[in-house]
């Protein structure tokens, strides 16, 4: 019998920081679906966000795509280094704010769980493929990760996150419900708040909404270092860019020999520090404006607390527009992602048709050939893939002379 621990010193527990009246409260927080006593080293929000590193999930992000597939090279971003870059700009902003740090962590490392291998490219597959079966939308996907397909509990499926949590992995980009019409929720939200309530009409709480503020400043920045790295665009493309350009010229002028390699490093990190700091301020400032007092004040608003001023608004949008056109749409990129969108149809079509080749696991909780609870299943299974399993997978399944195990 395992003796018990030794008891915790009041000293030693979790005490809350001292925190802004709007920011969420670990210590008033709505809970967990499934009750659970509260640990006594860590509050509900930093459980929240261990429990999110220790998922299957988090570990495979690092061999998905964010841009380039993982077998172009070692030194481009992943979806797990870009989570680790939203965490870090999550939390210091959070901190500025007064608000809840390990809350906004955990949603930042949680936001890419549900996306599929080979990023957009096999995210846009699998929507056409599951069409027919309901849909695919990545952001539920990340939903019914946390609360079903991780299954590491005796005593439920999924994470078991607080309210807080689930809440702003849903709703970090505003309200799903506007008004009286009936909303079309996608599958894996529909399914789970049909008998959990996560106020679908109301915003996120701040955490939330700066989590995906610095989800846009991450991505941003380093798909401007990626592209560069990789050839896709020179400095001099950028000359024109706002924000970039004015960046890149005053490192020019402070560091007159400095090396390509280390012009992009500062230009980037110049930028990542304007960015960081007008969404702060802009932040603090529609704080200030709304006179908001709780949590549940910023939800109850009716419009995003946290933001980018007009100005740097304009400016990310000039940033997207240049990524869209120079980088996502470069031959290069499409290549790839041609060959990515082949390899997750072809996967998804084999086993929707015979779901007698999913490994006995899976297999086990398919219906007939393409029915939807297949459907389903098999979009699971391919969404949980990393770039490399896809790869293998399609492989075994259609190659005459590859092994098939």
């Amino acid at each position: 019998m395992t003796p018990p621990a030794p008891p915790i010193p009041d000293s030693l527990r979790p005490r809350p920081r001292s925190l802004a009246s709007y920011a969420s409260q670990p210590e008033n927080s709505r809970g967990r679906l499934y009750p659970e006593a509260d640990s006594p080293t860590r509050t509900a929000f930093q459980r929240d966000r261990d429990r999110i590193i220790h998922a299957a999930a988090f570990r495979r992000l690092q061999y998905k795509t964010q841009v380039f597939v993982n077998h172009e090279g070692d030194f481009f971003r992943t979806r797990l280094t870009h989570s680790l870059e939203v965490a870090q700009i999550a939390r210091s902003v959070s901190r500025c704010l007064g608000l809840e740090e390990d809350l906004a962590e955990a949603l930042a490392l949680a936001h890419d769980l549900g996306h599929t291998p080979f990023g957009h490219a096999g995210e846009d597959a699998l929507i056409e493929a599951m069409k027919p079966y309901g849909g695919f939308d990545h952001n539920a996907q990340s939903l019914r990760v946390v609360t079903q397909l991780e299954r590491r509990y005796p005593d439920f499926d999924g994470l078991n996150l607080t309210w807080e949590t689930l809440e702003g992995l849903v709703k970090h980009n505003g309200p799903l419900v506007v008004g009286e019409r009936p909303a079309v929720l996608p599958f894996g939200i529909a399914d789970y708040v049909a008998g959990h309530d996560l106020e679908l009409d109301t915003h996120a709480g701040a955490e939330a909404q700066v989590a995906a503020l610095a989800d846009d400043v991450a991505y941003n920045n380093h798909d401007i270092e990626d592209g560069l790295r990789a050839g896709l665009f020179s400095l001099d493309d950028l000359a024109d860019v706002p924000l970039v350009g004015p960046v890149l010229d005053e490192a020019r002028r402070k560091y007159p020999e400095l090396d390509d390699s280390r012009l992009i490093d500062e230009a980037v990190r110049q930028m990542i520090g304007a960015m960081v700091i007008d969404l702060t301020g802009e932040t603090a400032r529609r704080i200030a404006e709304s006179d908001v007092r709780s949590a549940d004040d910023i939800r109850r608003l009716g419009r995003p607390i946290a933001g980018f001023s007009d100005k740097m608004h304009k400016n990310d949008k000039a940033l997207k527009d240049f990524l869209h056109t120079n980088m996502y749409r470069h031959y290069k990129l499409n290549r790839m992602t041609s060959k990515a969108r082949r390899v997750v149809r072809e996967l998804f079509e084999l086993l929707v048709s015979e779901p007698e080749c999913l490994p006995t696991e899976w297999r086990a909780q398919a219906a007939g050939p393409r029915q939807t609870s297949t459907a389903r299943i098999v979009a699971d299974y391919i969404a949980g893939m990393t770039d490399r399993h896809a790869l293998d997978e399609h492989r075994r399944l259609f190659d005459v002379q590859a092994r098939t195990s």
